[in-house]
């Protein structure tokens, strides 16, 4: 019975300290110069939502997306890699990463990945 009471005592006390902890950690500051700056994409939040953008973010976005997508594709494969054709198997990656290296080749010869335009 005892040892009931003084495991009850200490699963209260932990709670406690850790819910105390908790309303100290998330406490809201005052808005410093980084939070109330416009988002990274450069859109200013308290302005229209129409204004235009820059070309730019929308490039480094698609070219993020591409190599996530690339990503997504390649990971699930490697696991195959031991119940399938290792020849069959290099020669798809070998031209599924022919492709992409390609693409970004075009991109970079375009200039679409000159940041300080």
């Amino acid at each position: 019975m005892m040892i009931c009471i003084i495991a009850w005592s200490a699963t209260l006390m932990i709670s406690a300290i850790l819910l105390t902890m908790s309303v100290l950690i998330s406490i809201k500051s005052e808005g410093d110069r980084e939070k109330l700056s416009p988002f990274e994409c450069g859109f200013d939040p308290i302005k229209s939502p129409r204004t235009p953008f820059s070309i730019q973010f929308f490039l480094v976005a698609m070219l993020f997306l591409v190599f996530d997508v690339e990503i997504a594709i390649i990971m699930p494969s490697i696991p195959t890699l031991k119940d399938s054709d290792m020849m069959m198997w290099t020669v798809t990656m070998t031209f599924f990463i022919l492709i992409l290296i390609v693409g970004l080749y075009y991109e970079w010869n375009k200039g679409a990945l000159q940041w300080t335009n």
